[in-house]
């Protein structure tokens, strides 16, 4: 497919160049998804040069200079986007740039983030061509380390939204910043403000996504970039004195977030809703802290205050309706099994506890066995047995019960008839009677469902 697309360029008289990322993760020997060219050639030659050859086209960013093309079918289809040598502007108010073409691949490398990805290789009719690396990216990947192609503070004055994205890289790669681009990110994470919530939190995805979170989150909190975008995070830094001891919050929140990770499945992608929910557990200590007069510290209903918190700051970033009920509603019940004990909740608790997690069951299981993060190795084991107890009933009570739909033993239609009621609030406060009774005592047979319901029909008359 190169050498194919090399010789429609090298026929219409332009150069083209696998650039950006794509280089940089053939060099790294990741795995290449969509490929990232550019040329000389402006947008229009772009698709007069590929329009018989591609199997699709699209336009979403030509006013960029982008041209999409897509080459095969289903699920073979190659995503390549061919953009035109850039030699952009920037009005320093918002991150969109006076777009400039440009007529040279070096005028192009120089305005790209950071140096890791200002390389690029020449497409020819017979495959890869000349390697060009006028600003070191090489050294850089060799030394795992991200700098900028100009001064840090141009390029991230330029656009803000580099910044994030050097954490980013720092989670996906593992590699660290220059000394240069971290004074600059913190003398600069005000400019962050210029960027939508949308493309803030597309960053703030890719970060968990990555191999390793943590340092991305680390990177965003020392640098007061996450004072902008994620402020209740770095919030969780909480001041330790000698007479009230306890866990630095925000250090017990990233090994949770690292255990939390250690629990996924290896054979599926990585699950952003339990790794959001771990970093955010314990986001409501902060404003429940209270010194107690024994010398102790208490944190009494964080987790109310936490998935409220929650609420708040993924809706502050537009995030879905079903990505914040679901990360608020772990942050909400991530405290609750430490009140199962030594196996003394009954069947009805345990119950409340399935229901109430539904869907989100097997991601609370890997929420709570992550927040064990104590050094008592005694108290840590007792933990995980006390857990494993606890799967142990869930199993046996869902080979009893359909704990998964838990739901009352009559249904509306029975309901009314019974009753004798029309459709209206009272079927329903009907219906939450029997779903309660259901919870407490477990799957009743149908006659002994009617006579409980009859029961407390006239208890409220």
């Amino acid at each position: 497919m190169l050498c194919e697309l090399g010789q429609l360029f090298a026929d219409a008289g332009h150069g083209l160049y696998l650039v950006g990322g794509s280089v940089r993760d053939a060099l790294l020997d990741r795995p290449l998804t969509d490929l990232d060219f550019t040329t000389d050639a402006r947008p229009d030659q772009v698709q007069k040069v590929v329009r018989r050859w591609a199997d699709g086209l699209w336009e979403t960013g030509i006013e960029f200079g982008t041209v999409g093309v897509g080459k095969g079918v289903g699920e073979e289809t190659a995503r390549l986007e061919i953009t035109t040598f850039r030699a952009d502007a920037y009005d320093r108010v918002t991150r969109n740039p006076e777009v400039q073409f440009g007529d040279r691949l070096e005028d192009d490398l120089v305005r790209r983030d950071f140096t890791v990805n200002a390389m690029a290789v020449r497409i020819t009719p017979t495959g890869l061509g000349e390697f060009h690396d006028p600003l070191g990216g090489l050294d850089a990947i060799r030394d795992r380390v991200l700098d900028t192609p100009a001064a840090p503070e141009v390029s991230f004055g330029d656009d803000p939204l580099r910044m994030l994205r050097a954490a980013r890289f720092v989670s996906q790669l593992g590699f660290s910043v220059a000394p240069r681009v971290r004074e600059a990110m913190t003398r600069m994470a005000g400019e962050l403000g210029r960027i939508t919530v949308e493309r803030v939190a597309a960053e703030l995805d890719k970060t968990m996504l990555g191999h390793d979170p943590v340092a991305g989150i680390d990177l965003m909190v020392q640098t007061g970039l996450g004072d902008v975008v994620l402020p209740e995070v770095g919030g969780m830094r909480m001041a330790i004195d000698e007479h009230h001891q306890h866990k630095d919050v925000y250090q017990h929140s990233l090994t949770v977030l690292r255990q939390a990770i250690d629990l996924e499945e290896r054979s599926s992608p990585p699950d952003l809703v339990l790794r959001w929910a771990a970093l955010l557990h314990d986001i409501g200590k902060p404003s429940t802290r209270r010194h107690e007069s024994d010398g102790g510290v208490s944190f009494h209903h964080h987790e109310v205050v936490g998935a409220k918190l929650t609420r708040k700051r993924m809706r502050a970033l537009k995030y879905s309706k079903q990505m914040i009920d679901d990360v608020s509603q772990l942050v909400y019940l991530h405290l609750r099994f430490h009140g199962y004990g030594d196996g003394t909740w009954t069947d009805s608790a345990v119950r409340r506890y399935v229901t109430d997690a539904g869907p989100l069951i097997d991601r609370l299981h890997k929420l709570v066995r992550a927040d064990c993060t104590t050094r008592n190795k005694r108290r840590a084991a007792r933990l995980q047995a006390n857990y494993d107890d606890l799967e142990n009933r869930i199993v046996e009570l869902a080979a009893k019960e359909d704990l998964q739909r838990v739901r009352p033993d009559l249904d509306g239609n029975e309901i009314m008839r019974i009753l004798g009621i029309p459709a209206g609030p009272q079927v329903g406060q009907a219906w939450q009677y029997l779903k309660e009774l259901r919870l407490d005592r477990g799957p009743l047979e149908h006659d002994e469902a009617v006579d409980e319901l009859q029961k407390w029909w006239n208890s409220r008359e």
